[in-house]
């Protein structure tokens, strides 16, 4: 599907065990320990999904609450399962820069840095990003042996133990409360997408309408890559700081792509504030300390990273991620604020109700347009 002649555009496999073999292993924990983490982070989880339901009052219709799908996983089992669900999702793209690749000259230069280079350049990048990640609810994982399918077609909930456990030790809050935090996090996008069964289909459209519409020379996504491990290794060539290079999302907008990436950066914003919005909205009934942890967590974010962090987080659009969280949690607290958690839900109606990039930064306009027209 993404090879001509046997060739493949990247080297999945290779992909995966450079990411395994360069990703550092985590905190010093005790075999005991480790299972301790384990056995707490899947009793959270579960905990999570009545919490959760109870706040939002998002429950799938005819769904009785049970046990919630999770993995808890190690830095390498969140590279496996993420490389799956990123071959899932970028084959459309893929597929076309690899007949680009056959058909034009820009080809060559990808021809020859192959995709064994290629895979090698992204497991780097997910070693990166591997030791980053708390939790992830996969909307798009395929099922697999190693990794079972949870519920709407393939998702399933990841917390990723060593960065849980370095995280509440670095911020010296009580472990407990916060792998309970984190829980609380990563459910409320698993509830998002079992209780709006249209969502994950609208989401997944957008994305390959967006991967769709690329008209990029594989050449110039090579070169990103590139760009992004000379950051992430310091190989730099001294002299070379120039201009801030442009994100590997921004290098494939066409304008049809630039619309949709409008409604995918408004969904994501929702999301993510969301989820923001009810971990701290349920936090005080069931985390005692929720107040230092989120004091502590903010202060995390403020005090900024290294200049190579920097640099990674706009090569990837990380720096958007960030403001999502936030942008997305003011749009939650302001709409809940004027009308209340079940007005607030009207947002799951229809992709028609979802705030558009502008309504997120503008809640009152979300609200006169879905409610004050809707009951005049």
């Amino acid at each position: 599907m993404t090879s001509i002649g046997g060739a493949e555009m990247v080297d999945w496999n290779l992909a995966v065990a450079t990411a395994t073999r360069l990703v550092r292993p985590g905190p010093e924990v005790s075999r005991e320990e480790a299972r301790d983490v384990v056995a707490e982070l899947r009793r959270h989880a579960k905990a999570s999904e009545e919490h959760v339901r109870a706040f939002t009052r998002m429950i799938p219709e005819g769904h009785e609450p049970r046990d919630t799908p999770v993995l808890v996983v190690d830095r390498a089992g969140w590279v496996k399962a993420n490389v799956a669900g990123f071959r899932e999702l970028l084959s459309p793209l893929l597929d076309k820069m690899q007949e680009r690749r056959s058909n034009t000259a820009g080809g060559t230069v990808l021809g020859a840095v192959g995709g064994k280079v290629t895979g090698v350049e992204l497991g780097m990048l997910l070693s990166f990003l591997a030791s980053r990640i708390l939790g992830q609810y996969e909307t798009f994982a395929p099922a697999g042996r190693d990794l079972p399918a949870g519920d709407n077609g393939g998702g399933r909930l990841l917390l990723v133990a060593p960065n849980i456990v370095h995280v509440e030790r670095e911020l010296g809050v009580d472990p407990h409360d916060f792998r309970l935090w984190v829980c609380l996090h990563e459910e409320t996008h698993r509830t998002q997408f079992t209780a709006v069964p249209w969502l994950r289909d609208h989401l997944q459209g957008e994305i390959q309408s967006f991967l769709g519409a690329t008209e990029v020379d594989p050449s110039t996504v090579v070169e990103r890559l590139r760009e992004a491990v000379q950051a992430l290794t310091g190989s730099r060539p001294e002299g070379e700081e120039g201009e801030p290079s442009p994100s590997l999302v921004e290098i494939v907008q066409t304008p049809e792509q630039r619309e949709i990436l409008g409604r995918l950066t408004a969904v994501m914003s929702l999301l993510e504030g969301h989820a923001d919005y009810v971990m701290d909205g349920v936090g005080p009934q069931v985390v005692p300390s929720v107040a230092e942890i989120r004091e502590k967590f903010q202060q995390r974010r403020a005090r900024g990273a290294s200049r190579l962090d920097l640099a990674l987080r706009k090569l990837l659009g990380l720096d958007a991620k960030l403001r999502q969280y936030r942008d997305g949690e003011r749009f939650v607290r302001a709409v809940v604020d004027e009308v209340g958690m079940d007005g607030f839900n009207r947002v799951w109606t229809s992709p028609n109700t979802l705030p558009t990039k502008s309504e997120i930064a503008a809640p009152a306009d979300w609200v006169a347009r879905v409610h004050r027209k809707a009951d005049s």
